[in-house]
């Protein structure tokens, strides 16, 4: 509980520092691990930490666990939500909406989830643009949706990579993740899709 509240006060204290200028992001694709690791380093984030939409819910009459998500802060001044949201697409599977790869279950299902009218907007013409390309052959499921509050993960799920990397490489490899990314992106991760590509 106490390490939680450290997490959050570090959020509040990092938006203070920049005299409120910061913004949150909040994104799930399946397990944390790789989605905290994608988003790291990039120029304009301040902190990405690893936690949980909401508390369970229960759909169906069946109690299901909260869907995992990293919360993002980050500089607008330097890197824009609508870059995070490029940046995004490039790490999930968002016509799977059971899971992500060889992760199963509503709390690894794919979503975007917004904090004002404008990234509620921003996602919206995000994923519509997606659509018309035709980047994915299936059609894009992941919602676009209001954000719940969001609890932080226990410590030892915070930047996994870096405190575990032979476990974290193993564990990506194997979530078959970076072969589905290949298949649509390619392994330069460009903006325009393989399918795109091909269609030119």
């Amino acid at each position: 509980m106490i390490k939680k509240f450290i997490l959050l006060l570090m959020i509040i204290m990092g938006n203070l520092a920049y005299g409120g200028e910061l913004k949150e992001a909040l994104f799930a694709g399946g397990c944390f691990w790789s989605m905290e690791k994608s988003f790291e380093g990039i120029s304009g984030v301040e902190s990405v930490v690893s936690g949980y939409a909401g508390k369970s819910v229960t759909v169906n009459n069946k109690k299901k666990k909260p869907i995992e998500v990293i919360h993002i802060t980050y500089d607008p001044s330097m890197v824009t939500y609508e870059e995070l949201l490029k940046l995004y697409w490039k790490q999930v599977d968002p016509t799977d909406g059971e899971g992500q790869f060889v992760d199963r279950g509503y709390q690894y299902s794919p979503a975007v989830f917004y904090y004002d009218k404008e990234q509620k907007q921003a996602a919206v013409n995000s994923k519509t643009d997606l659509e018309t390309r035709g980047v994915y052959e299936k059609p894009i499921v992941a919602p676009v949706l209001i954000a719940p509050k969001f609890y932080p993960a226990k410590e030892y799920h915070q930047n996994y990579s870096k405190k575990n990397p032979i476990k974290y490489q193993y564990s990506r490899i194997k979530s078959g993740r970076d072969e589905f990314l290949d298949d649509i992106w390619g392994k330069d991760r460009k903006d325009v899709g393989v399918r795109e590509l091909k269609s030119n």
